[in-house]
């Protein structure tokens, strides 16, 4: 059922996304398949779940980008997105289970008076990946950010069509506002800060995520020394639950800073990955803009634009997460609109490719 779910809803079948933790919870805890189709359950995403308390249960609603990570919902703008009766019949998911999908930038309701003292209106609602997209400016095709946190997560603006990934990338809502909106093009690195912190807290090899700079700076090169780091697997492009960690090149020269480079350069590689798999797919990328825990590495961020032979944009302000999620709600009081948002001055340093063609 690959392409046919892919064709559907961007995504491959995999026990990340919603649908399939839904349909095993009705086919394995005992009386809840009865019911749900009885309208006794509701499903919900993180967002769905805070809306439902925050309004005192009054509103049971989602955004366009959190229902389009179910697999249980089409994949488009507008009118052309919603639930759909072939993956709820797939995932034997009954529809009356989902909540209404709302627009990014919506009146979502207000929150009950007796959590903080009035009625607070909840103006936006977006999943957090596509949420950086929006605060990066990332508001034309080809525009891209990646967010580097525990794993990480690459999302190109596709423009205005359905993406049709043959590289095993996901398709996926980037935002809709104002009767205006992208989809996008994700790609998901499993592990990236989490090298770091296997480095520090279970190697010792480091005792502060700010020591492996010095210590990756300090050498002339990798020594030959290479990390897989698939402690849960490899993501896109390869999706491979199975696959496990390994580290190549081992020689009684090698020593913890070669370890601790090899981690760090482990994630640029996989960077690289996902950005070769975009530009197979025609998602053409001239510049890429990050964010996360890891960006405040000088020597990775100039490694990351050696690598993949593009430039890397840090900006200054870092919460790129909520920041998207504010611009949103902005967006809905008409405070903002999207070019204004987009061609805002945003200060930051850029990192630009200095290794040659022959050595990358």
């Amino acid at each position: 059922y690959d392409s046919e779910v892919q064709a559907e809803t961007g995504l491959l079948i995999d026990p990340y996304f919603s649908g399939t933790k839904i349909a095993w919870i009705l086919d394995n805890v005992p009386g809840t398949r009865a019911r749900a189709e009885a309208g006794e359950l509701a499903f919900g995403t993180v967002d769905s779940f805070l809306i439902w308390h925050l309004t005192g249960g009054r509103v049971h609603a989602t955004d366009v980008t959190n229902a389009s990570r179910t697999l249980l919902y089409r994949l488009g703008l507008g009118g052309d997105g919603g639930w759909t009766e072939s993956m709820s019949t797939l995932f034997r998911v009954p529809l009356n289970m989902l909540p209404s999908v709302k627009p990014n930038a919506a009146a979502f309701g207000e929150c009950d008076a007796a959590l903080f003292g009035v009625q607070l209106p909840i103006l936006s609602s977006v999943g957090d990946q596509q949420s950086a997209l929006v605060g990066q400016g990332c508001l034309a095709p080809g525009m891209a950010k990646i967010t580097y946190g525990t794993g990480a997560f690459l999302v190109a603006n596709s423009g205005a069509e359905k993406p049709h990934s043959k590289n095993r990338l996901l398709g996926t809502v980037g935002y809709e506002a104002a009767g205006t909106g992208a989809m996008a093009l994700e790609g998901s690195i499993f592990n990236a800060g989490t090298v770091v912190k296997w480095l520090r807290d279970d190697l010792g090899l480091i005792d502060s995520a700010a020591d492996s700079e010095a210590m990756a700076a300090g050498l002339k090169g990798n020594g030959g020394v290479y990390m897989v780091p698939a402690f849960t697997g490899l993501g896109a492009p390869h999706w491979n639950a199975e696959a496990r960690g390994t580290i190549t090149g081992l020689t009684r020269a090698a020593t913890a800073a070669h370890l601790v480079r090899a981690g760090l350069e482990s994630v640029a590689y996989q960077t690289r990955d996902l950005l070769d798999a975009f530009e197979a797919d025609g998602v053409e990328i001239s510049e890429l803009r990050v964010d996360g825990g890891m960006v405040g590495n000088d020597w990775l961020m100039q490694f990351l634009a050696d690598v993949c032979a593009c430039p890397i944009v840090r900006p200054d302000y870092q919460e790129m997460t909520a920041l998207g999620a504010a611009a949103l709600a902005a967006v809905q009081l008409g405070w903002i609109d999207g070019a204004g948002w987009r061609a805002r001055n945003v200060k930051g340093t850029r990192f630009e490719p200095q290794m040659e063609e022959a050595t990358r």
